[in-house]
């Protein structure tokens, strides 16, 4: 029997629920999927059908109702606050739909802030910044504009190469081409 991939995402029956009584709004109603690692996994579906609450669940950003998600063999459910904050801090990148750039910060300060949280020097993180942001097509001016200076598409990837930056095991991109 061949070797199977390892899994980098699982979950059994995910449910997340938003309110409660009459009001409460089902956004996940029994969601099962495994992703195996090293693979890229597209999910689509109309507005307002869960997809961001699915990925926000799986980056642990969101805590599920009912149901499992097992991510790289971690359960974030039984994770708190800390856990996660540095779970996600190691294993994933992020790409928010809204981007969600510091509009005092520079292109190679945004970039640089996953580094900068888990207590990078700051050199050492803008270099990496540069470099990651030069990998992704920008210059030295671009590099040193702010958020409100760069189109959407330059914006958008500021937000890949700040998601990139750490080498996460798992990249999770919300709507990454809306923009």
């Amino acid at each position: 029997m061949a070797n199977q991939p390892a899994i980098a995402v699982k979950c059994t029956s995910l449910k997340k629920t938003y309110g409660t009584g009459p009001a409460a709004v089902q956004a996940l109603r029994g969601i099962d999927l495994e992703v195996p690692a090293g693979k890229l996994v597209m999910v689509v579906g109309p507005s307002g059908s869960g997809k961001t609450t699915l990925i926000s669940v799986i980056a642990g950003i969101l805590d599920q109702t009912a149901g499992t998600c097992i991510v790289f063999d971690n359960d974030l459910k039984v994770m708190n606050n800390r856990q996660k904050t540095h779970f996600r801090g190691q294993t994933i990148g992020f790409v928010f739909q809204a981007f969600n750039l510091i509009p005092t910060l520079t292109a190679a300060e945004n970039t640089a802030i996953p580094l900068l949280i888990f207590g990078a020097k700051w050199n050492d993180a803008i270099g990496q910044a540069n470099a990651i942001l030069t990998k992704v097509g920008f210059d030295q001016r671009m590099i040193n504009s702010y958020p409100q200076d760069l189109s959407g598409g330059q914006q958008q990837r500021v937000a890949i190469a700040r998601a990139m930056i750490h080498n996460p095991r798992l990249i999770v991109c919300d709507e990454p081409t809306v923009h």
